[in-house]
């Protein structure tokens, strides 16, 4: 009897592991989107030397070029919206002062009835 108890928790155990939705990176960034093939971008934005910040929004994907560097980010953080450093995100070296990514609520999930 507590060989199939046994037996049953641990077969419970490997099945719940194996079905969980794979979690984002425990690095803080999944929170903030994850890496996105450039092909994938909806829009490109091109960071000056004088660009301080970028407006997305939430659930968009983005190409960021500086001269001939390039990266693509999807924003998949919050549907409330949320800022950071772009530089947590980019290619080592990729920025050379701060750009703030301004990234509105998603437009999926603004209004809606009631509001």
């Amino acid at each position: 009897m507590k060989q199939g108890f046994f037996l049953s928790a641990v077969a419970t155990a490997v099945l719940f592991s194996a079905c969980a939705s794979p979690t984002k990176s425990t690095d803080g960034l999944g929170r903030l989107g994850e890496p996105a093939p450039s092909s994938t971008a909806t829009r490109q934005v091109n960071i000056a030397p004088d660009t301080s910040y970028v407006d997305v929004a939430d659930g968009e994907t983005v190409k960021f070029v500086v001269g001939d560097k390039s990266f693509a980010w999807k924003f998949d953080g919050s549907p409330d919206g949320y800022a950071f450093d772009l530089q947590r995100v980019a290619p080592p070296a990729f920025f050379t002062h701060v750009v703030e990514a301004n990234v509105a609520a998603n437009p999926m999930y603004v209004g809606g009835p009631g509001e």
